[in-house]
């Protein structure tokens, strides 16, 4: 995947030109803050463009130009001190992109004492206002809210660790709604026939996301797998050996098949700068149906290479998958397959492609000698996730809108069925028979893991 526009931060801050000639130096500590958040939103690896104290309706209407010139995919709105939300509207209405208030206040506390020994009232207002950062907040979430902006807010402290998490959080989602909004998912094949539940509106997957999808015909990676030398088909052979765990019942013609199918992957990715995939495709008896079932290690060093591959044309999953991939926590194809409910898990997995990174040891790589409920047999991949905190995620289609369906569990050590598939143990806090009835009343059968 190619991303030619880098990811961009705008910011500003905001203040009242009429506070800066009646207390000395409030203007330049405002200024002073919002350097200081300038540079620590640079440490999340973003280009920011700071537009500056805004404090009047003329800097307000040019500021709002600047953010919309420079293509910003975020704006934070620094709360400096009051303000007038007629300085604030103009700005981010231009630039139409979320807004993140941030209502930090420049330390834990006013130091009262000092503050009341100022005698000085002039200076006292100004040491005030230089704490008011909560202030217009409420004024700038009602016309927000009446003008249809969406935002959300964080409120602390300038210089604390934990709000600076949190800014971090919102960072990196803007992030990954970039990554979406310029990624090129590759569909290749057709919809299994009859899971009613799969098929997408592609429309509107990409109305949604800004995402580019890519129709490929399973023809054109079978082309490519015959183009291909042998110098090619044995280094990636070697790759397979180094990256998974290969049972001693895989057959070296198998291996050969699945290396000449995983390097034919390799140029058809770079072909169309292909960010993710889902595919499904029959091929019975030809030589499509050669390339298809020879497809999944290939498919799962592209899932672990960060472009997501889901099996039966699961255009939802594969965006789920994405999103996962993006945060840097992995994301696999999963469903459920059984429920235990002795040691009260739920056992989730599916065929096809894993993901390395959060496979609990090496990926094994099994012979099948059917798959099940498809056609062909040949190599598959078994694992579990590893053990620890997880997050599902399911891109969910319902009355033309898209959600996000979302669990937290616990990966868990125990037996689990060694079939070739990729497979896993789930606890969950409210455990497995509330966790199955609540999911299945969102409608939702996939899940990326």
């Amino acid at each position: 995947m190619m991303i030619n526009h880098p990811f961009r931060i705008g910011l500003f801050g905001i203040g009242l030109d009429t506070y800066w000639p009646q207390f000395d130096g409030l203007e330049q500590r405002l200024t002073s803050y919002l350097a200081q958040v300038e540079n620590k939103l640079k440490t999340h690896g973003a280009e920011v463009l700071n537009v500056g104290l805004v404090d009047n309706a003329e800097k307000a209407f040019d500021a709002g130009h600047d953010l919309k010139k420079g293509d910003v995919d975020v704006i934070f709105l620094y709360v400096t001190t009051y303000a007038l939300s007629s300085t604030v509207l103009p700005v981010v209405r231009r630039a139409k992109v979320p807004v993140i208030i941030l209502n930090l206040a420049p330390s834990e506390a006013i130091d009262y004492t000092g503050f009341n020994q100022l005698n000085d009232r002039t200076k006292m207002t100004g040491e005030w206002l230089a704490y008011c950062s909560a202030c217009p907040v409420p004024e700038i979430a009602n016309v927000f809210k009446r003008s249809g902006i969406q935002f959300q807010q964080i409120t602390g402290v300038l210089n604390d660790a934990e709000t600076w998490k949190e800014i971090g959080e919102w960072v990196e989602a803007a992030k990954v709604a970039h990554i979406m909004n310029h990624n090129t998912l590759g569909l290749m094949g057709n919809y299994y026939s009859g899971m009613l539940d799969i098929y997408s509106d592609i429309t509107l997957q990409c109305s949604v996301f800004g995402s580019h999808i890519e129709i490929i015909e399973p023809d054109e990676l079978t082309a490519l797998r015959e183009e291909l030398s042998e110098d090619e088909i044995k280094a990636k052979i070697e790759e397979f050996k180094s990256v998974f765990e290969i049972d001693s019942s895989c057959e070296a013609y198998e291996l050969n098949r699945a290396a000449k199918t995983a390097v034919a992957l390799d140029k058809l990715v770079a072909r169309y700068h292909l960010g993710s995939m889902a595919y499904y495709h029959k091929g019975t008896g030809n030589a499509n149906g050669d390339t298809i079932s020879s497809i999944i290690l290939g498919n799962s060093l592209l899932t672990a290479k960060g472009i997501p591959v889901a099996g039966e044309y699961e255009v939802k999953n594969a965006q789920a998958m994405k999103i996962m991939d993006s945060f840097g926590a992995g994301g696999s194809f999963t469903e459920y397959y059984a429920m235990d409910f002795k040691d009260d898990i739920v056992l989730m997995g599916h065929d096809g492609p894993g993901h390395l990174a959060i496979a609990e040891g090496k990926i094994k790589v099994k012979p099948l000698q059917v798959y099940h409920g498809k056609v062909g047999s040949g190599l598959s991949v078994e694992m579990s996730v590893k053990h620890g905190a997880v997050t599902l995620l399911s891109v969910v289609e319902n009355n033309g809108k898209i959600f996000f369906l979302i669990a937290e569990g616990e990966s868990v050590a125990g037996p689990i069925l060694e079939i070739g598939n990729t497979n896993s143990r789930y606890r969950f806090p409210i455990g497995a028979r509330k966790f199955v009835e609540d999911w299945n009343t969102q409608g939702q059968h996939t899940i990326a893991q």
